[in-house]
């Protein structure tokens, strides 16, 4: 095992910045620690589990410009920054008429910072973890406001998370797994629906009501598993299902159309709780978006990386992506550094 002493971590009269950077070392000693031992899970307290890469996606510093080679993980280096990729992405769509909202995923321990290791708190020591821990994702926040200044939409997620990382409903991320929670999708839907907005585009197509069924469902998280194939512990957690009225009132989930105007795609955080090989079906992303939009979407997820896989996906079809008014993007902020194909630019639409 590794020691370490988070004594400082949990100084509440430390600035936030430092907080911030005693925190980053903590986790940056974690994940040095799993990776020698070739561990890509690690045990927190309290039986959360954490993955290896993106705590290490979360510390290791700058990852665009002239930093991106030596901090991303992809195997060709020329396709290690983000940030051309993805702004050319969008001028392409601006270009055809189509409106691009790019929605990282926090990383779990963003959100969940005092559960990742023991003495970790961010407040008053007699209110263990009621207080928000400040934003310790500072070079993402940095990547991002690059990606804003250059006309790239973000929907920023974390400060939602923080402001309800102990809703009473349970938390918004799995504890035994990688991926969101349903009440981390259901949050997350809120916040893109928000930024979505009423366009006219929308306003004027026939809209269709859903009905939603909440109920706690027991899954097997990939952390578990990795953690310990033979006996993986089990959780349970509530999944809230949306869709069509069907006979007994509950919902049938709306099927995914290649025609719809909206294309919700991305990394495996558009597919879990949507594809039955990831826990559920119809408690998923697209389907919460679904349901708020009141019309059928398209989707694109690819499970392993988001980054350049959906792009190439789109590149395939062949159809300029007609038809198309919003595109949700929606990746986890791993995908930033430890996408191994990393970030190449597609022309996805051609003129």
């Amino acid at each position: 095992g590794l020691l370490i002493n988070p004594a400082h971590a949990g100084q509440p009269t430390a600035s936030a910045a430092s907080q911030v950077t005693n925190f980053h070392n903590i986790v940056r000693l974690l994940a040095i620690g799993a990776q020698q031992q070739k561990r890509t899970a690690i045990r927190g307290t309290d039986g959360w589990m954490f993955f290896v890469p993106e705590l290490r996606a979360l510390t290791v510093g700058p990852f665009w410009g002239d930093r991106s080679s030596t901090v991303s993980r992809a195997s060709n280096k020329r396709y290690a920054d983000p940030l051309e990729p993805i702004t050319d992405f969008h001028r392409q769509l601006k270009r055809a008429g189509i409106r691009l909202l790019v929605v990282p995923v926090p990383a779990k321990v963003s959100v969940y910072p005092e559960r990742v290791a023991q003495n970790i708190s961010f407040g008053p020591s007699d209110t263990p973890g009621k207080t928000s821990p400040p934003r310790l994702d500072v070079h993402h926040q940095a990547f991002h406001k690059l990606l804003v200044a250059r006309g790239v939409e973000v929907v920023d997620l974390l400060p939602v998370f923080l402001k309800q990382r102990h809703d009473r409903r349970g938390p918004l991320y799995c504890k035994t797994d990688t991926h969101w929670s349903g009440r981390g999708v259901a949050v997350a839907t809120a916040t893109i629906l928000n930024s979505v907005g009423k366009p006219k585009w929308l306003r004027n197509l026939p809209r269709r009501k859903s009905v939603s069924d909440t109920k706690p469902v027991t899954i097997t998280g990939d952390l578990a598993r990795t953690l310990d194939a033979d006996k993986p512990v089990r959780e349970t957690l509530p999944l809230t299902f949306v869709g069509q009225a069907k006979r007994g009132g509950r919902p049938v989930p709306t099927p995914v159309s290649r025609t719809s105007p909206v294309l919700v795609m991305g990394d495996s955080h558009t597919l879990v709780f949507h594809d039955p090989t990831l826990h559920a079906a119809g408690a998923g992303l697209p389907d919460h978006i679904a349901a708020g939009l009141g019309l059928a979407v398209d989707l694109v997820g690819v499970r392993g990386s988001g980054a350049t896989a959906t792009r190439i996906s789109l590149l395939r079809r062949r159809d300029n992506l007609k038809g198309k008014k919003l595109v949700i993007w929606c990746f986890s902020i791993r995908e930033y550094t430890e996408s191994f194909s990393g970030w190449r630019v597609v022309p996805v639409i051609r003129r």
